[in-house]
């Protein structure tokens, strides 16, 4: 260790990393390892940014390591493949998205939960098995054990694909693990962002009826009307959430800023599930007495597991879903990142790689 980025491996890369808690990225210069025996080694065509890489790139959850490359919803195009890979050939479309390492022998990995192993390797900004820090999907070049790589199915188009392997299986897997995806049941899903969307859209593809709960009025035809929302509800209209009390078999909560859980609590059935997907930097405040009334449950979901991952993109394959983006050139990223932080996106920037990430001298 000890060695410049760009020399720790054979395979020069190239991308853009942020460098302190500024988070501000530039161009820079560092290297990917050679194509393992069990490697899948591919050209980024696009990459999506998550509002993870806002936090992590200033630093504000605590476990940043600069230089950062952030990134992790990438799809792009096999160039070479180890000796040992079975799954996928030159030429294939594939994606990586949240982790590309695990231990391979806790009780998560062994039912294919490698999510929540302890040992779990992220995409970015952490030590891989030999040492090195991972390095994302800002970036031409990607290499990954195909165990974590993901067929992205012929005719699925790459940009609109990529947010789905953060965005998408963030609430597929909840929905699932759940039983929120009964058809005629009734969900609902807070804030509608780059999570929300999707999980208005696989919803709906479920069979759920899904009313989407927001603090902004102005989204209701976008919800209802585009997105195929059945409903939609103010959650600052004491009288429409008073209406709507004792509805819900379950929730979706998207949101990531602190905000008070009691409203939602109290949308719930008997039995209901709040389920929270978002990362607020504080903690919430947990009335604890509303969940008693009506033996109610507040759980957590993070991503998922290889394999329910490529079920979530084989399920969007085949029911048309997609994430709404707006597709960026590389050098417009920190400007994106800025109108991410006001949620000026409708509803996910992808950057495109291929044709704007030039290496420069």
């Amino acid at each position: 260790m000890g060695q410049a980025p760009e020399q720790e491996h054979p395979n020069s890369a190239f991308g853009w990393a942020a460098r302190d808690t500024s988070g501000v990225l530039s161009p820079f210069h560092f290297s990917r390892r050679a194509t393992g025996e069990k490697d899948v080694t591919f050209k980024v065509t696009h990459c999506g940014i998550c509002h993870s890489d806002l936090h992590m790139i200033k630093n504000e959850w605590g476990n940043t390591i600069y230089p950062i490359v952030p990134g992790h919803e990438i799809v792009g195009v096999v160039t070479e493949v180890g000796s040992k890979v079975s799954k996928f050939k030159v030429g294939d479309k594939v994606g990586v998205g949240c982790m590309v390492g695990s231990c391979h022998s806790c009780d998560s990995c062994a039912i294919d939960l490698e999510n929540y192993c302890p040992k779990i390797i992220m995409t970015y900004a952490n030590k891989y098995h030999d040492g090195t820090i991972t390095y994302g999907g800002y970036s031409d070049i990607m290499v990954a054990d195909e165990h974590f790589v993901i067929r992205i199915p012929e005719g699925t188009p790459l940009d609109a694909t990529a947010p789905l392997l953060c965005a998408g299986i963030t609430v597929y897997s909840p929905l699932r693990f759940y039983g929120l995806d009964k058809p005629g049941m009734h969900v609902g899903v807070v804030g509608l962002g780059g999570l929300g969307h999707v999980a208005v859209k696989f919803a709906k593809a479920m069979g759920v009826k899904v009313t989407v709960i927001s603090t902004s009025p102005s989204k209701k035809s976008e919800a209802v009307e585009r997105l195929g929302a059945d409903s939609f509800l103010v959650s600052r209209d004491q009288d429409e959430m008073q209406a709507a009390m004792g509805t819900m078999d379950g929730i979706i909560d998207t949101v990531s800023a602190v905000h008070p859980l009691m409203p939602l609590i109290g949308l719930l059935k008997s039995q209901g599930k709040l389920v929270l997907v978002g990362a607020p930097e504080k903690p919430l405040e947990l009335p604890a007495f509303s969940l008693l009334m009506g033996r109610k449950i507040i759980g957590g979901s993070m991503i998922g597991g290889m394999k329910e991952t490529q079920e979530m993109i084989d399920f969007a394959a085949k029911h048309n879903i997609r994430a709404d983006i707006e597709v960026i050139p590389a050098d417009y990223v920190n400007t994106a990142l800025e109108r991410l932080a006001k949620a000026d996106v409708r509803y996910r920037f992808v950057i495109d790689v291929a044709n704007t990430m030039k290496s420069t001298p």
